[in-house]
């Protein structure tokens, strides 16, 4: 028996099976759309076994995307197994679309991911699902929101933009104790930060976009499902026509054999950086939910392993004016939507627009940092020039 192996070498090791490597170090890129069978008996005959992780038609997958699921299940231990989509927000949608029916209710954060909050208030309300939001500091205290028909919950921790850390193994112990599905965005995180399927939860769900594929140039989605879970998300998905490329899948597969010490050093800068910005007086505060004074923190040391490369800090005053005089100064940091990639990004966000349970109060405007694989030295000095810019334009 093989011994248990960790993370840093399962993310390295995991989804090489010999039949799909075939001597060689890389799953190759299996294109396919047809698949031709020897005869009409091995048609039917094909037809009439289950098609995980056989060949069947392409949209079923080849060992280029069965590779790269098999290597994200590896990575949660106590999974049954994982499924690919073109996009984390496909994900999102079709894990929701296999648990949920017109009179359902669902419960999500009111941190929630801005294209989840609008897939909830459009298609699943117009499909009779009703959705209450909640604070995403509730924690045991979700049981008070749960109804006869409350078929999900819908966790996000920490939120993208906010980063409140949520209780989750209390959420989970409400869930189950209701025999409610949870349904995780884990996309911060990763597996390797917060062992989502281990802590009890039903499905979790990577915009593997970010880290896993790590250089900004694949959309890609995946949902992982602890045991006896796969089954409804596998019929939901086949029926949705829901599929990733074999090109996108490969060289999601490629980005995650680094996924670990990438992770390790956006973690490392990030929290460099948090801890300056923290220092200077044009900050009202910094949301890293490393930092002690960030919502959930306590939660963040007992139920992480660590923190990736995503936080937001908040300005002492000002408008859009000043902040954008802040974010247009900045040489190292793009300016652009997502995360997760090698290189830094700076973002304005207005959380205020998205609440509805819980209100939010700022100081001043928002702007969320994507910190990437640069020198942090650099990024702090070019953050400096930015605040510089920022205080003339205050005047």
């Amino acid at each position: 028996m093989s011994s248990e192996k960790h993370d840093k070498t399962k993310v390295v090791s995991a989804g090489r099976r010999k039949e799909w490597t075939q001597g060689i170090v890389n799953p190759p890129v299996w294109r396919a759309s047809t698949i031709l069978y020897d005869d009409v008996a091995h048609l039917r005959a094909s037809g009439a076994r289950d098609t995980h992780h056989r060949l069947f038609y392409g949209r079923r997958g080849t060992p280029t995307q069965w590779s790269l699921a098999d290597a994200l299940t590896e990575l949660e231990p106590g999974a049954e197994a994982t499924l690919l989509y073109p996009s984390g927000v496909a994900a999102i949608v079709s894990t929701l679309l296999a648990l949920l029916s017109p009179g359902d209710h669902l419960l999500v954060p009111d941190s929630a991911y801005d294209p989840t909050r609008n897939f909830a208030n459009g298609l699943l309300r117009r499909i009779g699902v009703e959705t209450t939001y909640y604070d995403p500091l509730i924690g045991e205290g979700i049981a008070t929101l749960c109804r006869e028909n409350t078929k999900v919950i819908l966790l996000e921790s920490p939120g993208s933009l906010t980063f409140e850390v949520q209780d989750v193994p209390a959420i989970v112990a409400v869930a189950k104790d209701r025999g409610i599905a949870t349904v995780l965005d884990n996309t911060w995180a990763t597996p390797l930060l917060f062992p989502a399927i281990a802590l009890g939860v039903d499905y979790t769900i990577l915009a593997a976009t970010k880290y896993v594929v790590g250089h900004s140039d694949v959309m890609l989605g995946s949902v992982t499902a602890t045991q006896g879970r796969y089954q409804a998300l596998r019929d939901t998905t086949y029926q949705l026509g829901q599929t990733a490329s074999p090109d996108d899948a490969w060289l999601g597969a490629r980005g995650l054999r680094t996924m670990a010490i990438r992770l390790e050093q956006h973690g490392r800068a990030a929290l460099q950086i948090a801890e300056w910005l923290k220092t200077r007086p044009e900050v009202a505060r910094v949301l890293h939910p490393a930092l002690p004074d960030c919502p959930g923190h306590e939660i963040f040391l007992r139920d992480f392993r660590g923190a990736s490369g995503l936080f937001s800090f908040v300005l002492d005053g000002g408008g859009e004016k000043e902040r954008a005089a802040l974010i247009d100064t900045l040489e190292h940091f793009g300016i652009g939507y997502s995360w997760g990639g090698y290189e830094s990004l700076a973002l304005p966000v207005d959380p205020q627009r998205f609440r509805t349970t819980t209100e939010w109060k700022a100081e001043g405007p928002v702007v969320r940092l994507q910190i990437g694989l640069e020198d942090p030295d650099d990024l702090i000095a070019d953050l400096d020039r930015g605040l510089a810019a920022f205080r003339a334009a205050r005047g």
